[in-house]
């Protein structure tokens, strides 16, 4: 049973983090010669500061471009930690969102560990305040705390374990068997998701993502008419009328999996766009349609893109570098606190051998 205990209610994200801000930040789409001479310079500064890019699948696609040719990764969030740990640069430059470059220098606390704008955020961090979610704890002291990579290193600190989509199920199923009840935080799809997979016994905290929270399972069906034959790809974080209709479920490693080892000529892709350029990238003849976000109201059919994600840019790149604006820091003794629950979520990974590439698709009704 989806079982909600508390329901937090300001996650419009409302002040200097909402998604208008984010949105004005974003910056203009560039020349093919801005492009070009952007990422030369942003390249010629990784190398003089002796710095990685870590980048995540959903930032623009020069930025995945700019960190696979400087020796970097574009990776999902649990990647992204085990690579920024065990790399041997000093400097270490987080294009995603906050809680990224937060994991980073968490692992890392030596490293330098810097992005290309603070503002970046996430709304299931927003919608997760410690203090709140302190209590939330306080009052189900028997409860295993488990919370997604999406919260802020206060959070973290307070948790037992951190997970990623990648490796939740797994994760979840142990404690499970191991007779453990759950308290699970933040994203509510997420976790409805992992109980009915699990059976296990879990509380739920109310929160959501902005983007994968608008898809639209009756959209996706209308969508579905038009393309009969295409597998349609979903990311746990989505509402269960749109997992419900997935032939594969999974974070977005498992995601570009699907499509470059699957035999479909289409998909049907309902995670953050961004994906995308990877996605054709690996999978060059396969056709990728975005799934639908629309609603009510809605102004567009395919509008799954975070604005905090898309605040990532080469200039940010370079001003970081330059400049060392942006550099991350986390205070002891949050740091020590929160690396507890995330070298617990990679040990266990590497003990079960599992794969960054999404450890356990799901497999929904076709």
């Amino acid at each position: 049973m989806d079982q909600v205990l508390f329901d937090y209610t300001r996650q419009d994200a409302a002040g200097e983090s909402c998604t208008a801000h984010a949105w004005a930040k974003v910056p203009a789409p560039l020349t093919p010669d801005q492009r070009v001479a952007l990422k030369a310079r942003a390249a010629a500064l990784l190398k003089a500061h002796n710095a990685v890019l870590v980048a995540h699948y959903y930032v623009d696609g020069d930025l995945q471009d700019l960190a696979w040719e400087t020796g970097g990764i574009v990776s999902d969030s649990l990647e992204m930690a085990r690579f920024g740990r065990d790399h041997a640069a000093q400097t270490l430059v987080v294009a995603g969102v906050r809680f990224m470059g937060e994991s980073a220098k968490i692992l890392s606390p030596e490293k330098r560990v810097l992005m290309p704008d603070l503002d970046a955020t996430c709304s299931l961090d927003l919608g997760c305040p410690a203090d709140e979610f302190a209590a939330f704890c306080d009052a189900h002291p028997d409860r295993q705390v488990v919370v997604y990579a999406n919260t802020s290193a206060a959070v973290k600190a307070r948790a037992d374990w951190m997970v990623t989509s990648s490796c939740a199920l797994d994760i979840v199923a142990d404690l499970h068997a191991k007779g453990e009840k759950i308290l699970w935080a933040p994203d509510r799809h997420l976790g409805r998701y992992i109980q009915e997979q699990t059976g296990a016994d879990m509380l739920m905290w109310n929160g959501a993502c902005i983007v994968h929270d608008e898809f639209k399972g009756l959209e996706l069906d209308l969508l579905r008419e038009q393309h009969p034959d295409a597998m349609i790809l979903v990311h746990p974080e989505s509402p269960k009328s749109v997992v419900e209709k997935a032939h594969v479920v999974g974070s977005t490693s498992a995601l570009i999996k699907a499509v470059v080892e699957g035999t479909a000529k289409e998909y049907i892709v309902a995670t953050d766009n961004g994906i995308l350029h990877r996605m054709r990238q690996l999978a060059p003849g396969k056709t990728l349609i975005e799934a639908p976000t629309a609603g009510n109201a809605a102004s567009c059919k395919s509008c799954a893109h975070c604005p905090w994600m898309a605040m990532n840019a080469l200039q940010g790149i370079i001003d970081c570098l330059e400049t060392g604006q942006g550099e991350i820091e986390v205070a002891e003794p949050v740091r020590g606190q929160a690396a507890g629950c995330i070298e617990r979520m990679l040990d266990f990974v590497a003990a079960h051998k599992l794969k960054a590439a999404g450890m356990k698709s799901g497999i929904g009704a076709a």
